[in-house]
């Protein structure tokens, strides 16, 4: 059984192909915005700016530097979570900057694991 589709609706060939290279240009410009993503550098604070945290857009952290004032040896638990909390967040900015440059390009389409 043959479904009658109505001209203009579906497309043929020509529509199918116009489809695949904007596809492929779609993929070309997220890899190239992706590389550029890869590669920049965050700076987040943690406690008040008593931790400071570089972190790339790979997710690395790059560098960590603690503020003496931070560093109590009777209170390494405060410290710990200054440390955790500056992490989290340094990852978090990344992924929403990251989410944030790829929705640009593909527009409202969310289709995981596609692209």
């Amino acid at each position: 059984m043959r479904a009658n589709i109505p001209k203009g609706m579906g497309g043929g060939p020509q529509n199918m192909q116009a489809m695949l290279r904007q596809a492929q240009k779609m993929q070309e410009d997220m890899a190239a915005k992706q590389e550029e993503l890869d590669a920049r550098e965050y700076d987040v604070q943690a406690g008040g700016g008593a931790v400071s945290i570089k972190i790339n857009g790979k997710k690395e952290v790059l560098s960590i530097d603690i503020q003496p004032e931070v560093v109590d040896p009777d209170d390494i638990e405060t410290l710990s979570d200054i440390l955790v909390a500056a992490v989290n967040e340094a990852i978090k900015r990344v992924e929403d900057t990251n989410s944030a440059e790829m929705g640009k390009i593909t527009g409202s389409m969310n289709m995981p694991g596609l692209f």
